[in-house]
C-alpha cells in the first residue's frame, strides 16, 4: 500500500539556494536571460508550469514566447492523447532552428509524456537538441537539474519511476491576476483502462488542510477572483490524510476565508460524487455552481470495460440528485468515443444520455490507445473511419444542445466575473458567469477582475454576449 510521501522543506530550501547562486551568477555577468514555459495538456500541468516559472524568476531570468530570444526552453509535456504527444514532438522538433542559431540554449521537455519509458528513450535517440528530460516527480528539484546541464554540459534524464510526493515551498509564478490554479493533491489511484495518467502521475496524495488554506489566503488578498482546486479525482482529496477532513469540508473552509471570490474545481469521478458534495456546493455562498463530472461513455458495458465503477443508473441519479440541490447547476463532462469494441448500440446508448442529461458542454475525444494500458491490449475490430463518424455525430449533439441551452439566457441578468481581453473591437471583454459560460462584452479595460450585472443579449453554441447593466440604465 502507498504510505504518503513528503519532500522535506530542507530539500526545497536547498533548491532554492541554487536558485540564488545562478541569480548570483548572471547578476555578475549582467546578463538579462529569458526563459520560455510551453506547457500542454491539462489544468495540472499549468499549475505545474507556474512552479517552473516560479523557479526560473528566483534565477533571474525574464519571460518571453519567441524561442529565438529564450536562453532557456522548457516544455511540459501531455501523455492523455497521441495528437498531443505529436504536437510536442513536432515542436520540439522544429526548436533544431533556435539551437543552430543560438547554441548555448537550453531546451528541457519535462511533464508526464516523458515518464514513458519509450518516449524518454525515442528523445534521447531522436531529438539530440533537447539538454534536460525530467518526470512530474522531479519537478522539485528543477534547479539542481538545470544547474548540473549549465556545469557539466551533458544530457540529464530524470525520469525515474516512482509513486510521487507532496512538496511545499515551491515558488509560483502565475500568468494573470484574475484567475488562479490552487492544487490541492496529486496523482490518481483510479487505473481507468484506457488512461496513462495514473502510471506517469502517480499515486493519489493530499496537501495537508492547512497549506491549501494557506495558500487560498494568500490568493484572495493578492485579488485574485476565481480559485479552482485542482486535482486529477478532487472527490477523493484528503483519503490519504487520516484526518476525517473531505473534499466537501474542504470547500466549506475555503468558502468561510473572508473575501469576495468563486471557488470551482477540477475535476469530479462519478464513483466519489456523493449528497455531501452536493449539499455544500449549494450552501456554500462562493461556490460556483458549477459541475465537470466525466461520464466517458452511455453504456454499462462499456463504462465496465473502463474500469470506471459506475454504471449508467447510478450516473443519471447523481445528475438528478445534484440538479435537486442547484436547480441552475452549469453540467459539462467528457466522452470518448471509439473504446475498443465499441459497437454502434452502444454508441447510441451514449447519445441518448446526452439528449437526457443535456450538459451545456461536452468535451468529445476519439480513443487513443496508450502504450502501457489495458485497453491498448483489447480487441478492436472497428475502423477509425467508423469512429469518426460517430464522433461527428456526438459533436453535432453536443453543439445543438449548447446552443440550445445559451439560447435560454438571453435576456436574464447575470452576474459574471470579468477576467480579460479578447482582443476584438466590438466585444473587447471576456467575462464567466457562475457556471463558468463564456460571456463576451464591450466595456472599458478598468472592469477585468470585477464583478458585474449583465444582461445577456446573444448566444450561439460557443459563448454568451451580453451588455452592462449601467450601460441600460
Amino acid at each position: 500500500m502507498y504510505k504518503r510521501q513528503t519532500i522535506s522543506s530542507e530539500e526545497i530550501a536547498r533548491q532554492r539556494n541554487i536558485c540564488s547562486e545562478i541569480f548570483q551568477q548572471i547578476n555578475a555577468s549582467r546578463a538579462h536571460p529569458l526563459a520560455l514555459v510551453d506547457t500542454y495538456g491539462c489544468q495540472q500541468n499549468e499549475a505545474d508550469s507556474e512552479k517552473i516559472r516560479g523557479y526560473l524568476s528566483e534565477m533571474g531570468y525574464g519571460f518571453t514566447q519567441d524561442e529565438y530570444e529564450a536562453d532557456v526552453i522548457v516544455v511540459n509535456t501531455c501523455a492523455v492523447r497521441e495528437h498531443a504527444e505529436m504536437r510536442v514532438l513536432g515542436n520540439v522538433g522544429a526548436l533544431n532552428h533556435t539551437k543552430k542559431a543560438k547554441p548555448e540554449q537550453i531546451i528541457a521537455v519535462c511533464g508526464c509524456m516523458v515518464q514513458q519509458e519509450h518516449m524518454t528513450e525515442k528523445i534521447k535517440k531522436s531529438y539530440p537538441i533537447v539538454d534536460l528530460v525530467f518526470g512530474p516527480h522531479e519537478l522539485w528539484r528543477f534547479p539542481e537539474l538545470l544547474q548540473s546541464v549549465m556545469t557539466r554540459h551533458k544530457r540529464i534524464f530524470a525520469t525515474e519511476k516512482a509513486d510521487g510526493a507532496v512538496t511545499e515551498g515551491i515558488p509560483l509564478k502565475r500568468d494573470g491576476s484574475v484567475k488562479a490554479w490552487l492544487s490541492i493533491m496529486y496523482g490518481c489511484n483510479n487505473f481507468c483502462t484506457y488512461c496513462i495518467v495514473p502510471y506517469v502521475r502517480g499515486r493519489e496524495r493530499s496537501r495537508l488542510p492547512e497549506d491549501i488554506l494557506a495558500e487560498a489566503r494568500q490568493l484572495v488578498a493578492a485579488g485574485y477572483k476565481d480559485i479552482t482546486l485542482l486535482g486529477q479525482n478532487v472527490n477523493s482529496y484528503g483519503k490519504d490524510l487520516d484526518n476525517g477532513v473531505d473534499f466537501a469540508d474542504l470547500i466549506r473552509m475555503v468558502d468561510d476565508i473572508p473575501g469576495d471570490f468563486l471557488i470551482r474545481f477540477m475535476t469530479s469521478h462519478p464513483k466519489d460524487a456523493t449528497e455531501k458534495l452536493f449539499r455544500t456546493m449549494a450552501e456554500c455562498q462562493k461556490c460556483a455552481h458549477q459541475l465537470h463530472l466525466p461520464v466517458q461513455a452511455g453504456s454499462d458495458r462499456i463504462l465496465k470495460a473502463m474500469n470506471r465503477h459506475y454504471d449508467r443508473a447510478k450516473y443519471l441519479a447523481q445528475v438528478k440528485l445534484a440538479r435537486q440541490y442547484m436547480p441552475d447547476l452549469v453540467l459539462t463532462t467528457d466522452i470518448i468515443v471509439g473504446f475498443p469494441g465499441e459497437t454502434d448500440e452502444e454508441f447510441e446508448e451514449t447519445i441518448t444520455l446526452c439528449e437526457e442529461v443535456r450538459y451545456d458542454a461536452m468535451f468529445t475525444f476519439i480513443y487513443s490507445k496508450r502504450v502501457g494500458t489495458p485497453a491498448a491490449s483489447m480487441p478492436d475490430p472497428y475502423s477509425r473511419e467508423d469512429k469518426q463518424k460517430h464522433f461527428d455525430r456526438l459533436t453535432e449533439v453536443a453543439n445543438r444542445i449548447s446552443a440550445e441551452k445559451h439560447a435560454a439566457y438571453i435576456g436574464t441578468k447575470q452576474r459574471v466575473l470579468i477576467d480579460g481581453e479578447t482582443g476584438h473591437e466590438e466585444y473587447n471583454l471576456s467575462a464567466r458567469t457562475n457556471g463558468g459560460r463564456l460571456v463576451h462584452l464591450k466595456g472599458d479595460l478598468s472592469l477585468v477582475g470585477s464583478f458585474r450585472d449583465v444582461t445577456i443579449t446573444g448566444g450561439n453554441t460557443w459563448a454568451l454576449y451580453g451588455s452592462l447593466e449601467e450601460e441600460n440604465a
